[in-house]
């Protein structure tokens, strides 16, 4: 391409998509945190209609407090509201609410309900609530011991963006149904700890969306395994030759299991997807931080990897059984389906040998009569041949004997008649 000095890039023909490209990396800045602060996160389930109406309920609540609200098909906004902080972000399938708030300072994770800001529940619940979080970011001399704080059995602590933090939680809900996250203040910039919190609190909320997969796991369990054991018997009943009706019902009865698996293969496979989709935006989100041990207790990472890797392998394999299963009954129908072919064209072949036997029969019987018909007739022309030679004889005009006449007649009269019968075929397309 040939260029000019001074050629600026806005005067050259843009790709419809380049803005929205290059808006994309910017389109959820971290924000920053400064030193004590304490976050409110909410996540929510949205189809279209929910978000859209979500969208419109933001606008009406900011545009009440004089703020500027999210533009038309926005997918996020921040906004804030006095001394508090609102982010607002909205993804394919969920909706989430980010308060940021002033921390307690000596008095972590005092109840929710008393720290909820002016006028947050005007806000209509977007859709089904799925995720709560209770984030404080605190200087470390401000907490006590971890123990006291968590609960020992399920905490998990360490020190993350070189060991300039530590995170700690024990994925619990408290008594107001918020997770608990606490992070300690090392030698935290409020640049670093705001994306700290940011990922901290996405590794809650993709985490819980990511087990939503299990139950729908759970629940097909069942009707795989009763398909499995179905495909068995019948797998086991095609190698026994009980005729064309058996194989038919077999057959049918497969292809409602492959129409019932196909179903619910499906309505899950967007789920499973989804699942393993948000579990490895978990193990992204847990390698941005940076972990390394802390006090003994497992990492956040270690704690996530004992529980959500068994619910993750369990929908990987519901979903592996799935498709293995419609492979199976793909082929399994096609053999049942070939089987009842073969019988079909056995059948039909039986049926057009017995009818070129009926044919043959017929023809043979058509032969038979035509031939007691030639006799008939020449016998009555016979007859009549004789009234005639007898009349003619007394008339005097036939001087021979009138039996000699008419056994001479004979075989003209049957080659005659005979004659007569074959042209009639013949005329008829018999020959």
């Amino acid at each position: 391409m040939d260029r000019t000095d001074g050629t600026q890039a806005s005067m050259l023909s843009a790709h419809p998509s380049r803005a929205a490209i290059l808006a994309e990396i910017h389109a959820r800045p971290f924000a920053p945190l400064e030193t004590p602060r304490r976050l409110l996160h909410f996540a929510f389930m949205t189809d279209q209609a929910q978000a859209n109406a979500d969208r419109e309920a933001l606008a009406r609540f900011c545009s009440e407090r004089g703020v500027a609200g999210p533009a038309e098909g926005a997918k996020h906004h921040r906004v804030r509201l006095g001394e508090a902080g609102l982010r607002w972000e909205q993804h394919s399938e969920f909706t989430t609410y980010s308060w940021e708030l002033a921390g307690q300072g000596s008095e972590p994770f005092v109840p929710a309900g008393r720290s909820l800001p002016c006028g947050m529940l005007d806000l209509p619940q977007p859709g089904p609530h799925l995720v709560a979080a209770d984030l404080h970011l605190l200087p470390e001399r401000a907490a006590g011991p971890l123990e006291t704080i968590f609960d020992a059995a399920s905490l998990a602590a360490s020190l993350v963006d070189g060991e300039a933090a530590i995170a700690a939680t024990d994925f619990r809900p408290d008594p107001d149904g918020f997770v608990r996250i606490l992070v300690l203040d090392r030698v935290l910039t409020p640049a670093r700890a705001g994306p700290l919190a940011q990922r901290l609190l996405e590794i809650e909320t993709y985490r819980v969306l990511a087990l939503l997969g299990l139950p729908e796991a759970q629940r097909l369990a069942p009707s795989v395994r009763a398909t499995e054991e179905a495909l068995v018997r019948i797998a086991g009943t095609m190698t026994q030759t009980d005729g064309l009706a058996a194989d038919n019902a077999l057959l049918d009865e497969m292809t409602a299991l492959a129409a019932t698996m196909e179903s619910e293969a499906a309505s899950t496979n967007y789920r499973f997807g989804a699942s393993r989709a948000y579990d490895n935006i978990v193990q992204q989100r847990l390698a941005a931080i940076g972990e390394t041990p802390h006090g003994g207790w497992p990492t956040i990472a270690a704690f996530l990897s004992r529980r959500m890797a068994p619910a993750m392998r369990t929908c990987q394999m519901l979903q592996e059984r799935q498709a293995d299963l419609s492979r199976k009954l793909a082929r399994a129908a096609n053999l049942l389906r070939t089987r009842v072919d073969v019988a079909l064209e056995q059948q039909n072949r039986d049926l057009l040998a017995a009818m070129n036997e009926r044919t043959r029969l017929q023809l043979r019987l058509q032969q038979t009569v035509e031939g007691l018909s030639v006799a008939a007739i020449a016998y009555y022309v016979v007859s009549l041949f004789g009234y005639l030679a007898k009349g003619a004889k007394d008339a005097g005009h036939l001087p021979v004997d009138v039996g000699i006449a008419t056994a001479l007649f004979v075989p003209v009269a049957l080659l005659g008649v005979w004659s007569m019968v074959r042209r009639i075929r013949r005329g008829h397309g018999g020959e």
